[in-house]
């Protein structure tokens, strides 16, 4: 999950009951997927009318510590609202709204304003609890029209879409799961009780996270079943309304197609497609005259689809990662189970979906472990993990921060006897020096490789210090030195790939109050709630000069990827963020770093196919390969920028149409839709 929406996803996905008069107590665990308490929320409401909620989570060595106190109005919305803690990567929160005097007034690290108070309406925080979304929520349930609007802008909605009965013991409920829309991109979903006073029961994130009311775990599993399908039936809506079926052949006319393998772009021509693979290119064909569907591309750029090789893809991410031109993501770490569907639901053509190159994720057991795939404590485990990926078809596994470094050498050999590709964090108390001698393929993020260069046999790499450190010290390094050439010029002899995810680490310089550079591009185009989050900070950044270094330092990572490429080291195109437009963003850093945007394309194209061992098939417009195609209204060879104007997109028989897409998503498009016609008849 990427580091800007893990704190807003649990803090905006629960509904919680409306203000009691006598004093109460509600209190919630966190579990992640292997029933691991990771956290809690404790609601405490005094019979003073404040209502106080200690939030807590961790997973990952990471997470949000949040205390909150507000009173409620007697519709439910907030008379006065105050937050404060630390985000996910440990920057400030300090959030607070007040109306007086008819005037509805806010101020956080990354914004403040005002504006006539309306009426009914609910202030929608940025950095609050899952306290603050329920009782915005709970006010919703009360309203006849079942809309409730939002301070500063925006609407919420939400509708029953499931319910279920749980016990406790002797003690039985009926609860119900609520569809939630008007934020973000897509619907959330929460579990409630009944009744007049309404109240969160659970909020599931499936094959991930649980927050449930203590004492009722036992029913979680149960209840994210049946999540899963209520989920599932909405996903398959939207590919039913989202998709076009290119059914028998499809003539492309007039396209300028980009030669992945030496980037280049070629002359218009035509390409013919039938059942989702390109059948000729240029040239005479019979079946010219009686294609199905016709697309005239007008002389556009015509693109292999994209690969994303650093996702950790969601079910409600398929459609931002197709409007992009993303056609593939390399998995890297997900729930086994959990994952297993989402490949079975893209195979099936039932959701909207980029195809799925799964990675397995193999961790070692410690306090700051991530819970994702196996979490293993010896090499008896580490090969039975190994062995299940194998037998299911990933092409590599992806080691972590906690794996033991006693094993790693045995365990990257045994993978290796399995046919599967080795990458990876650097286990911790551990070099990239050292993970190279033990046959690492491949290196997982900027951070991991300059960390080279800043760690030694103490320093703990699970915690923020693996991000930390970068970003004091990169500033200082001499790329020149002879220690950083003699591991540029290893990298390249043994031709291990590195999987920047440059615009991720935007991260570490991005200050409050401004709009993160990584998006600033495409902010313009999101909805209200979304903008407002582009400007709260992850990472503390407490005055000018650390702001001034840290951007240091940021400059340097991008400068180092350029080297790294410059000296023929594999770049791969990953991203760790949100779907789709930090793919767009991470292209645009690579040129900046030095490469052209012909280089750029070529990374996020040819190399994708290459490193995920899908080459036979995508990656490249050619006949017999797979019609994975992007038309571009516009020459991202010549302006990398332009790769965010998509005009169609066709993937697995079927077109998309991304300003379709972004309108259902409440995005504004980035470029008209080139659509399949049927053909002219002759006169």
């Amino acid at each position: 999950m990427n580091r800007s929406g893990f704190l807003g996803m649990l803090l905006a996905l629960t509904l919680a009951p409306c203000a009691a008069q006598a004093a109460e107590t509600l209190r919630y665990v966190v579990l992640v997927d292997d029933g691991k308490q990771a956290g809690h929320q404790i609601v405490e409401r005094g019979d003073d009318g404040v209502t106080r909620v200690d939030f807590l989570f961790k997973d990952n060595g990471r997470g949000p510590e949040i205390k909150e106190e507000y009173t409620l109005a007697a519709d439910g919305t907030f008379e006065r609202y105050s937050v404060k803690g630390s985000s996910t990567f440990g920057a400030p929160v300090d959030e607070q709204f007040r109306i007086e005097n008819g005037i509805a007034s806010w101020r956080s690290t990354a914004e403040s304003g005002e504006q006539p108070a309306m009426p009914g309406a609910a202030y929608w925080s940025l950095g609050g609890t899952a306290q603050s979304t329920a009782d915005a929520l709970a006010a919703l349930a009360r309203r006849a029209d079942g809309k409730l609007p939002l301070i500063p802008s925006g609407t919420l909605s939400m509708r029953t879409v499931a319910q279920a009965d749980v016990t406790k013991g002797a003690e039985k409920r009926t609860v119900r799961l609520m569809q939630v829309t008007g934020v973000g991109f897509t619907p959330f979903f929460l579990w409630t009780t009944g009744g007049e006073r309404p109240q969160l029961f659970a909020q599931l994130v499936p094959g991930w996270m649980q927050m449930i009311e203590e004492g009722w775990q036992e029913n979680a599993g149960r209840l994210e079943a049946l999540q899963k399908q209520a989920e599932a039936d909405a996903l398959t809506d939207l590919q039913r309304r989202l998709s076009h079926a290119l059914s028998g052949t499809t003539l492309i006319r007039n396209a300028r197609v980009f030669d992945s393998e030496s980037a280049t772009l070629g002359a218009a021509s035509d390409l013919l497609i039938r059942n989702g693979r390109i059948v000729s290119m240029s040239g005479a064909n019979e079946e010219r005259s009686t294609a199905d569907h016709v697309i005239d591309a007008g002389g556009r750029v015509l693109l292999p689809g994209l690969f994303d090789m650093h996702g950790h893809i969601g079910a409600w991410q398929g459609g931002l990662h197709l409007a992009a031109g993303v056609t593939t993501v390399r998995d890297m770490g997900n729930d086994n189970a959990t994952l297993q569907t989402l490949i079975a639901d893209e195979r099936e053509n039932r959701v909207l979906s980029p195809s799925i190159v799964a990675a397995g994720f193999l961790e070692g057991e410690s306090p700051m472990s991530a819970r994702n795939g196996f979490v293993v404590s010896d090499l008896a485990g580490a090969r039975r993990a190994i062995d299940w990926y194998a037998a299911n078809g990933y092409p590599q596994i992806k080691i972590y921060n906690s794996f033991p470094k006693d094993i790693l050498r045995e365990t990257v050999s045994y993978a290796h006897s399995r046919d599967l590709r080795v990458s990876g964090h650097i286990p911790v108390f551990l070099r990239a020096q050292d993970a190279l001698d033990a046959g690492y393929d491949e290196i997982q993020h900027i951070n991991q490789v300059l960390l080279n260069f800043l760690v030694d046999e103490t320093t703990d790499t699970r915690t923020l210090e693996r991000f930390r450190l970068p970003a004091k010290r990169v500033a200082d390094m001499d790329f020149n030195a002879k220690p950083v050439q003699d591991f540029i010029a290893r990298l390249a002899k043994d031709q291990i790939a590195i999987d920047p995810t440059l615009a991720t680490f935007d991260f570490i310089r991005h200050r409050a109050g401004e709009t993160s550079q990584a998006y600033a591009a495409v902010a313009a185009h999101m909805p209200p709630d979304v903008q407002r989050g582009l400007k709260m900070a992850e990472f503390d950044i407490p005055d000018d000069e650390t702001a001034a270094r840290y951007n240091r330092s940021y400059e340097k990572m991008v400068e180092f990827v350029g080297r790294l490429y410059r000296a023929g080291v594999p770049i791969l195109a990953g991203t760790d963020g949100t779907p789709g437009f930090t793919l767009q963003r991470e292209l645009e850093l690579y040129v900046k770093a030095g490469l052209t945007p012909a280089q750029a394309l070529q990374v996020a194209t040819w190399n994708g196919a290459k490193y995920s061992r899908t080459l036979d098939e995508r990656g490249s417009i050619a006949v017999g390969k797979r019609a994975d195609l992007v038309l571009v209204d516009g020459d991202p060879t010549r302006d990398i920028a332009d790769i965010r104007k998509v005009a169609l997109v066709i993937k697995n028989g079927n077109a998309y149409y991304p300003a379709d897409i972004y309108e259902a998503f409440g995005i504004q498009p980035f470029a008209a839709p080139i659509k399949a016609q049927p053909p002219v008849a002759s006169p």
